[in-house]
């Protein structure tokens, strides 16, 4: 799937995971959280380290997730994205956003082989309208 398209329809979902979601106002975590939510999305924090986010719910991984999720943004080190990966394809995701620093090739691969729509090296707050 070309990238502007997989960009599209991942825009485009109703429900999406922000994996690495922060309580740190000044952390990417928290801002793309945020930024999602205002922007009208149902909004899932994962992230295992704490029990909520902005007053909501946290999640400690994507299968914890009602299984209406099928996207995800991924804030964390790449070598932790590798994780988060294998866990989009056991939970059935369809489209998976690598935030700029959270990439990783191993992640990539592992997504892309297994059909998921994978958009990198680009920021997702770029895309994201007020």
């Amino acid at each position: 799937m070309p990238e502007s398209q997989a960009i599209e329809e991942f825009l485009g979902q109703k429900e999406i995971a922000v994996v690495g979601a922060s309580r740190s106002p000044a952390k990417y975590g928290f801002i793309v959280y945020k930024k999602l939510k205002s922007a009208g999305y149902k909004v899932y924090a994962i992230n295992p380290k704490t029990s909520s986010i902005d007053g909501d719910p946290c999640y400690p991984e994507l299968r914890s997730l009602p299984e209406s999720v099928k996207a995800a943004v991924v804030i964390t080190p790449p070598e932790i994205t590798e994780k988060i990966a294998a866990q989009a394809v056991r939970a059935g995701f369809k489209y998976v956003w690598l935030q700029p620093g959270a990439e990783s090739e191993a992640a990539i691969d592992v997504l892309q082989a297994n059909g998921i729509a994978v958009i990198y090296s680009t920021c997702l707050l770029v895309r994201i309208a007020d």
